[in-house]
């Protein structure tokens, strides 16, 4: 009755050295390689932003595409702080770009996209600021199994995410693209 049930244990302990570790260890993999594609693309679209200073639907949607490319689905929050272009008028000094005078107001994903989707672009001037967020929302086959075996990630979390900002360098075209 011992020896049967070692055999039985080890029968079960060589299953998962053999089938569920490499399994998850490719998993852990493919999330690895899906954070790099989502973060460089998100890298490349901000600045793609930041060197025209404009941002078109039409890369708005390459981007998108590269990111599904993925196999997973995202969430994109995108944020301009557009540099207000009268701060004020008890200022008086002649130079709007000294610090401590400058203020922003800021355009989030929603308002984006209704102007994006209204005109197809959006243009930036010198100064402003865009941030984009992208976080998965789909539960990768990694994290399911790291829930199975581990419980420590909970529903909610994500694996794949990316986030780049920076001050857009030129003041884009009105013309066209």
């Amino acid at each position: 009755m011992g020896d049967s049930l070692i055999t039985v244990v080890a029968i079960f302990l060589a299953a998962i050295l053999m089938f569920i570790f490499p399994l998850m260890s490719l998993a852990e993999r493919t999330d690895d390689i899906s954070q790099l594609a989502v973060q460089t693309a998100t890298i490349e679209f901000v600045d793609d932003i930041r060197t025209t200073g404009k941002m078109t639907l039409d890369d708005y949607e390459a981007y998108l595409g590269e990111l599904n490319s993925t196999g997973n689905s995202f969430d994109v929050e995108m944020l301009i702080q557009q540099l207000d272009e009268n701060p004020g008028v008890k200022t008086t000094q002649a130079e709007a770009t000294k610090i401590g005078e400058n203020l922003y107001y800021n355009i989030y994903t929603t308002q984006i996209m209704d102007r994006l989707n209204a005109t197809g672009r959006i243009t930036l001037k010198e100064g402003d600021i865009i941030t984009v967020t992208v976080k998965n929302t789909n539960q990768t086959i990694s994290q399911m199994l790291r829930n199975f075996f581990y419980a420590i990630a909970g529903n909610n979390s994500y694996e794949i995410a990316g986030q780049h900002s920076g001050i857009v360098s030129v003041n884009g075209s009105t013309s066209g693209n």
